[in-house]
């Protein structure tokens, strides 16, 4: 599994900490693959973008198909969706 580097929470500037805060779930946690983009903030802002009108915007699948299509590319790659 690869690692990849990242800024933790008390360590974050001003928009870094505003990202963590906007994308993190009702616990305070952020889901690694947006933490991944700590080191080049603006890039968390703009996947998250990506993933929210890839999943959530127009298209002729549901949600449920777009997720069942996520789960079963992430098992063919061996990773924990």
């Amino acid at each position: 599994m690869a690692h990849i580097r990242y800024v933790a929470r008390a360590d974050a500037g001003e928009l870094l900490a505003e990202l963590y805060d906007r994308y993190s779930d009702s616990r305070g946690r952020l889901d690694n693959i947006l933490r991944i983009h700590s080191l080049n903030p603006p890039t968390m802002k703009h996947h998250y973008d990506l993933y929210r009108h890839l999943m959530a915007g127009p298209s002729p699948l549901s949600r449920v198909q777009r997720e069942m299509i996520a789960v079963a590319v992430s098992a063919e790659n061996d990773c924990f969706y």
